[in-house]
């Protein structure tokens, strides 16, 4: 993406009502919910009636850009209150500043933000009106009376819904986001965005379905028609689709047969990254992700969510060379109560030493846990290699519970349909792609030609490959063709299982592509190829992509094609 300077998009979306669009066209943070890199917005909204209310300023990176733009708009000393929809670390600084500039105001905020609030602000008594119910409001005067809807979730305990009836705008902060900078303050359509947004629920919210349908359940009480997220457009053409999408994202999660209790605290929201890349690992095999925070977790919750599942994680930080208190408590649960057939994982992030997952990793291994990976120890904070490392991490995980469950399941020979869609044949092929420091690669036989003008074809990739992830539209891949009775070599090679982070072309002969991506030497043929759409096959992913550049390296053989026996495997 070509690198722009950041901005701040003023724009009105309601009378006395304005969006403050911080952008940037570039990928701002590591977190895996940026990883489509479609760049990001962070939304501010000001409501400007008998009293002025800030929704949401903006995290540290746009700070003084923001506060610029704001007070162009505005005396900052009219602003009377500052809503949170969350508090964390890097939104805070904003805060400071605007609490020296504005030591009257009131911040309107949920208990749990309050009380985080105490914490990442100790040498500042900020006046607080916490919000502790739907039936709180807040009179702005002129019909702006705000109305709340706490929106919790294990990432998100401070999370806070605003609805303002007079412009029927839902301020819905992490909830109908999507990291997607354009120019359009309003989203277009439904499909427009529809990628970015399934991948910003996968990444954030897919691991705690049940908080989320808690919290659509909350925001559909208000008579909203307009949703105004922290991210990306504003969305008022799609509203209703996207609301509904959000549901039945949630509860198609909630049907899987096999479940992970992740268990996590996060001082500094590191360790809460790291489980988010291992949740989105583990979702993407089709294994659902209850996602508990141990600093806001009733200990029975945490106790029914082990008995329920196959397998647990088990992340923390380090706080002064101790594990801190909610997971020591996290721990003593899992210990009485999760069985020794569970596998388990360890993770976590610190500072200068990581005591709290020696712990953790010591205590499950006396206690007859078998450990799936060893420990993840990241100091500070996680980068992107890291979090690739532990999404693999999590589909590995996944992986292995399924293969349990299914090694105890009877044998069923394959049905008559199972046997004819076996028969269909494709080429055998090895897709592979290059992304910065990330490179991966696959053996792939579902395939076949779409398009004569532009050239294009289609290939399956199950969800939960490590390589699909860098085979988002807009991303470039090769497509390697084999040949026919030299193909054991390259297959065996890449159909073996590989490590988190391992290299995929260790000991292969490669050539890069025009588009970064590695050529192996012994294909036949090669296409360097665009990907220009996706869609969602039940377990696969439909790639179709357009070739760009290709050459046939060896016009005597004949491409390779894989036979099956069964429709129900490769």
């Amino acid at each position: 993406m070509t690198s722009q300077p950041r901005d701040v998009q003023v724009y009105t979306i309601a009378a006395g009502t304005t969006v403050l669009r911080c952008r940037s066209w570039n990928r701002l943070r590591f977190e895996i919910e940026y990883g489509l890199e479609h760049g990001t917005t962070a939304n501010s909204y000001l409501i400007q009636a008998d009293r002025v209310a800030l929704i949401d300023p903006p995290g540290e990176s746009f700070n003084e850009m923001f506060l610029s733009v704001l007070e162009r708009q505005i005396n900052l000393y009219q602003i009377n209150y500052i809503i949170l929809g969350h508090i964390n670390p890097n939104r805070v600084e904003t805060l400071k500043l605007l609490l020296k500039r504005l030591p009257e105001v009131t911040v309107v905020c949920s208990n749990p933000a309050a009380l985080a609030l105490k914490d990442l602000l100790p040498d500042s008594s900020p006046r607080v009106r916490v919000i502790r119910s739907g039936e709180d409001y807040l009179d702005l005067g002129q019909g702006h009376r705000l109305q709340f809807g706490p929106t919790p979730t294990p990432r998100y305990p401070g999370s806070l819904a605003t609805f303002d009836p007079y412009s029927g705008i839902l301020y819905s902060d992490k909830f109908f986001g999507a990291h997607y900078c354009g120019e359009n303050v309003y989203d277009v359509g439904w499909k427009d965005l529809l990628e970015d947004r399934r991948y910003y629920f996968d990444c954030l919210f897919a691991a705690s379905t049940r908080q989320v349908l808690s919290a659509l359940e909350r925001m559909e009480t208000f008579p909203w028609q307009v949703l105004a997220p922290g991210h990306g457009p504003v969305v008022q053409y799609s509203a209703r689709e996207l609301f509904s999408s959000y549901r039945q994202w949630s509860q198609a999660q909630r049907t899987k047969e096999v479940s992970v209790a992740l268990i996590y605290a996060s001082a500094y929201g590191n360790t809460a990254t790291l489980a988010q890349a291992l949740a989105r690992g583990v979702t993407k095999a089709g294994v659902a992700v209850e996602a508990i925070n141990a600093e806001q977790a009733d200990p029975a919750e945490i106790k029914a969510t082990l008995e329920q599942s196959a397998g647990f994680l088990l992340g923390s930080p380090t706080l002064g060379g101790h594990l801190p208190t909610p997971m020591q408590t996290a721990l003593g649960i899992v210990l009485a109560t999760a069985s020794k057939t569970q596998l388990a994982g360890v993770f976590g992030s610190f500072g200068w030493s990581g005591e709290a997952i020696d712990l953790l990793e010591q205590k499950l291994k006396d206690g007859g846990y078998s450990l799936a990976f060893e420990p993840i120890r990241v100091k500070f904070k996680p980068n992107e290699v890291t979090l690739k490392y532990c999404e693999e991490t999590g589909t590995d995980f996944a992986q292995a519970l399924k293969k349990a469950r299914k090694a105890k399941q009877p044998r069923t020979p394959a049905s008559a349909v199972e046997q004819a869609v076996g028969r269909i044949v494709g080429s055998l092929s090895i897709v592979t792609a290059s992304q910065g420091e990330l490179s991966s690669a696959m053996v792939a036989s579902w395939i076949s030609q779409a398009s004569f003008t532009p050239p294009g074809f289609t290939v399956a990739v199950a969800k939960d490959r490590a390589i699909e992830a860098l085979l988002y539209p807009g991303r470039s891949f090769v497509l390697n063709i084999l040949a026919e009775g030299k193909h054991l070599g390259a297959m065996k090679h890449f159909l073996k299982p590989f490590a988190p982070g391992e290299d995929r072309f260790a000991g292969i002969e490669t050539i890069p592509a025009s588009n970064g991506a590695p050529i192996l030497r012994e294909a036949i043929a090669y296409l360097e190829c665009l990907v220009a759409e996706r869609m969602e096959c039940g377990d696969h992913w439909l790639v179709y992509a357009t070739v760009e550049a290709g050459r046939v390296l060896d016009g005597e053989a004949k491409t390779a094609v894989h036979y099956r026996q069964t429709g129900t495997h490769y």
